[in-house]
């Protein structure tokens, strides 16, 4: 198959990562994907640094090995965080996106100079996002908050109804319990008025999270700034697909999980609007 109209990989510990997926499919429409939750292993975000990072080595292996990818999108801030460092020199031919907490367009953004972020704990405990924290010292205040649970409460919402939405009372209870604990959101001196969500999970919350900052909150996720970025590397790389590819082709979507198929399933009809049938269990040591 010409490079080209080979997939582009998206992966997550999770259904998180579908909201990635979103993004990149509405800014390249014509681009094939192969979208791997990894739900066997998850959450990464409660898990060690070394572990996640031998998970990334293994998903990208696969999916390098099993469907010639031409890209790879980590869609999951604590893997991009533990691994995309070892990946990128281990795969230096494979063009690579990660996703980190959008600290830099949230300072751009706020005028108060005070910006909540929440996150996994591995994420916000990471050495790459201290990097990050650090060099932006000075430049404004952040209110840093690990949502235990959340991100697996949020897969477990995939469970209820679909006309129930995502935000199950659990979800619900724990947005609020971590927005209360960071302070006084608005758009007053000392007050937050930029909130960044550092999981790609927290994306299905949005409903939840916009009730409990209010209206003038700015919320900041990662979805569109990677989708923009996986264009630019393709295109650099001269490996966009042609807008000549037939429909069977074009658009395609082939979704996996190493986890129990029915959660992936239920996120994919709710979320994206795609069939069970292109959903599929995989064995991946």
């Amino acid at each position: 198959m010409p490079l080209a109209e080979r997939p582009i990989g998206v992966f997550d510990s999770g259904i998180g990562g579908l909201s990635v997926l979103r993004a990149l499919r509405a800014e390249l429409p014509h681009e094939r994907f192969v979208y791997l939750a990894d739900s066997g292993h998850a959450p990464y975000g409660e898990r060690e640094a070394r572990f996640v990072a031998q998970r990334t080595h293994a998903i990208t292996a696969y999916l390098r090995a099993q469907h010639r990818i031409k890209a790879l999108v980590v869609a999951c801030n604590t893997a991009t965080a533990a691994a995309i460092h070892e990946v990128r020199s281990s795969h230096p031919d494979l063009p690579l996106v990660g996703v980190e907490p959008a600290l830099k367009p949230a300072v751009q953004l706020s005028q108060t100079r005070r910006i909540g972020v929440i996150g996994t704990r591995g994420t916000l405990g990471s050495d790459k996002f201290r990097r990050l924290h650090a060099a932006l010292a000075g430049q404004a205040e952040f209110i840093l908050q690990a949502c235990d649970g959340l991100a697996h409460a949020i897969e477990r919402s995939t469970e209820q109804p679909l006309c129930a939405g995502a935000e199950t009372p659990e979800v619900r209870a724990l947005c609020a319990r971590y927005i209360s604990a960071m302070g006084r959101f608005g758009t007053e001196i000392g007050e937050i008025d930029t909130l960044v969500l550092g999981c790609t999970h927290y994306v299905f919350a949005l409903p939840t999270l916009r009730e409990l900052v209010g209206p003038q909150v700015q919320i900041i996720d990662t979805g569109a700034p990677v989708a923009r970025q996986t264009r630019r590397l393709l295109a650099q790389a001269a490996a966009l697909a042609p807008e000549s590819l037939s429909g069977d082709t074009a658009g395609a979507v082939q979704l996996l999980t190493t986890g129990a198929l029915p959660p992936l399933q239920a996120a994919a009809q709710r979320w994206l609007q795609l069939p069970a049938q292109q959903c599929e269990r995989v064995n991946l040591a």
